[in-house]
């Protein structure tokens, strides 16, 4: 069963704020990349989680306004913004300028408290598969874009292959339970396109990941479950996830999307 994102992440906060794939540097580049951000730049950061985007755009633009649904995410992040304006020794910069523009905020992504055309980018990383409703988050991105304003995200996905579809969203709903769907690529071109995006670029990419990622901090019912999907596995099953061996480890491919949509 489904639950509230608050409620897990809640509990996982303070490891989001040290989780080596939240701080990714060269997907976090790539990101600002898409977003061809300005020094006067306006950014959301939707589903902020402890805020490692938000500082990866400070750097670059006027403002980020960092959102969660999530106190304790939000809590997180703060420290890390204090931490980092009052030591070189965090490693998200040394520059406090960096640090002095972002603001955390609690919000819904499903009803964004801001005004309409109010901000000139928007980014969402790694969290839209939690979304109860991804159309109606959509539709608040883009009402809160100015004309020519760019939404970046990037987020879990699947390709376009029905085993490999059903078992990665199985496997994420093991591993939570606030875990609604991984979209394909073609879903985030219809997606965005109704909620009023022209759908500028759509890139793939995959990691390979111990199963572990699955397993960590996860309840022992579902550890179980998740070791019995992949034992059970066929030949061309374990083929078409890449799953490998090494020292003892399991390994299988994860699916990543990053889309741009402008609003025109």
């Amino acid at each position: 069963m489904t639950v509230l994102p608050q409620t897990v992440f809640a509990q996982r906060a303070s490891f989001y704020t040290t989780s080596a794939v939240h701080k990714d540097k060269a997907v976090l580049d790539r990101l600002v990349q898409l977003a061809q951000v300005q020094p006067t730049d306006r950014v959301l950061d939707v589903a902020t989680g402890t805020g490692h985007t938000a500082f990866a755009f400070a750097p670059h633009v006027r403002e980020v306004i960092a959102t969660d649904i999530t106190p304790e995410m939000l809590a997180e992040g703060e420290k890390l913004r204090l931490a980092a304006h009052h030591s070189a020794g965090v490693d998200m910069g040394k520059d406090e300028g960096r640090i002095a523009n972002v603001e955390f905020r609690l919000a819904d992504a499903h009803d964004l408290p801001f005004e309409d055309e109010s901000f000139d980018i928007v980014t969402c990383r790694r969290a839209a598969h939690h979304f109860v409703d991804i159309r109606q988050a959509l539709r608040e991105m883009h009402r809160v874009l100015r004309p020519g304003g760019r939404l970046v995200i990037d987020d879990r996905s699947v390709p376009a292959d029905d085993f490999v579809d059903a078992t990665l969203n199985r496997l994420d709903g093991l591993h939570d339970r606030s875990h609604v769907r991984e979209y394909r690529s073609s879903e985030w071109r219809s997606m965005l396109q109704d909620a009023g995006f022209t759908v500028e670029a759509i890139e793939l990419y995959t990691k390979h990941r111990p199963l572990s990622a699955f397993t960590n901090g996860v309840e022992a019912e579902s550890v179980a479950e998740i070791k019995h999907i992949i034992a059970g596995l066929s030949e061309a099953q374990r083929a078409a996830l890449n799953v490998t061996e090494k020292d003892g480890e399991i390994y299988l491919d994860h699916w990543y999307v990053m889309v741009v949509g402008v609003k025109d």
